[in-house]
């Protein structure tokens, strides 16, 4: 690189701590020497921009009220965008935002971390008759965006949606060069957002089966099923914290019995391990995951845990009492966790290939223009 990038990273979706952006793809731009501009949902999610960045406010897209949210994106690229080196956007609702900027845009960036038309069938918002059509009009869509800008993979999964090759920067986690304390024996943690679709009351029914263990639940809940993670709160049942910022939800770890994560049997989950077994992993806890394939791959690799199948909250239950009784196959799986997460799942490599795969996308490029 002749001179720092000047970086305008976008989105309308995703709250702006999402930690793939605001924890992992900045920080490295940023210890790069790059500069970045962040425009994001600030004061829809009552959040404040990282600091030693300029944070730019947009409306939220949230259900089926998204072209406001979308107009508005495709203004401020218009008008910051040609401020900007690359362009890195995370929705792919702004791929087609973007159509018809033409030069005012001189490199877009399309992050590619979810499978927009596999989650369809988690979105109530999208009637049920509709969404086999409206799947086949966002694969339409991400075939437009390859053949207008460039794109990066979050998982190599994901190349077959596409025709050309692009750059895969796996999703990977800040992994601590210390080694974390041995896990305990009695706290269980999930961590991240809570839906029906990720276990959420799978969860609560744990916590009723086992009234020994302690569970602490750290993360925001979506409406579906906010009031009954509430209720089990407020009845003595779990442990909620809400929303909590990235590091404090990280330092919650250490120390716990395991780390759970209970996704159901759904599209968008095949191709993608959650972030969370890899913190668990990270933080040197024995995990429990259900049997999608990307899940079940990562743990049984790792040999960190147990994977049950769907549903099957009985060898859930199994596990914990197992590892709360037995303390040496609780500190075992935990080291061998939190070594495979050093070697193979750590963000300080991850973060350099990053960095390199913006950089190469600008080579040839008239940064000075």
């Amino acid at each position: 690189m002749s001179h720092p990038l000047r970086v305008l990273v976008v989105t309308v979706v995703h709250d702006p701590e999402d930690a793939r952006i605001r924890y992992r793809q900045i920080p490295a731009l940023l210890a790069a020497g790059h500069r970045v501009v962040y425009a994001a949902p600030f004061s829809a999610f009552d959040r404040e921009p990282p600091e030693g960045v300029r944070g730019l406010d947009l409306p939220r897209a949230q259900g089926r009220r998204r072209l406001r949210a979308v107009l508005a994106a495709r203004r401020l690229i218009a008008s910051a965008g040609p401020a900007a080196d690359v362009v890195l956007v995370h929705d792919p609702e702004l791929t087609l935002a973007a159509a018809g900027l033409g030069r005012r845009v001189p490199t877009l960036v399309w992050d590619v971390h979810e499978d927009t038309a596999a989650a369809l069938s988690m979105r109530a918002w999208v009637p049920g008759p509709l969404r086999p059509l409206l799947a086949r009009a966002v694969r339409l869509a991400e075939r437009l965006a390859e053949a207008r800008y460039d794109l990066l993979l979050a998982e190599r999964g994901y190349q077959r949606r596409f025709r050309k090759q692009h750059p895969v920067v796996p999703n990977t986690v800040w992994v601590p060069h210390h080694r974390p304390p041995p896990p305990g024996d009695n706290r269980v943690v999930y961590r991240g957002k809570i839906t029906r679709a990720r276990g959420g009351a799978e969860l609560i029914e744990l916590a009723k089966r086992l009234p020994d263990l302690e569970f602490e639940i750290i993360g925001p809940a979506e409406p579906e099923i906010a009031s009954e993670i509430e209720r089990a709160a407020r009845d003595g049942l779990l442990t909620w914290t809400g929303f909590v910022p990235n590091a404090t939800a990280l330092e919650r770890l250490y120390g716990a019995l395991a780390g759970i994560s209970l996704l159901h049997d759904e599209p968008n989950y095949s191709h993608s391990p959650p972030t969370k077994l890899m913190e668990y992993m990270a933080y040197g806890l024995p995990v429990v995951t259900t049997a999608n394939p990307a899940s079940r791959e990562l743990v049984e690799e790792a040999g960190a845990g147990v994977v049950v199948n769907f549903g099957d909250l009985g060898a859930v239950v199994d596990a914990l009492l197992r590892w709360r009784d037995d303390d040496d196959e609780r500190q075992r799986l935990g080291a061998t966790g939190y070594w495979y997460a050093r070697k193979h799942l750590d963000w300080t490599t991850g973060g350099v290939q990053f960095v390199r795969a913006l950089e190469t996308i600008t080579d040839g490029v008239d940064l000075d223009g």
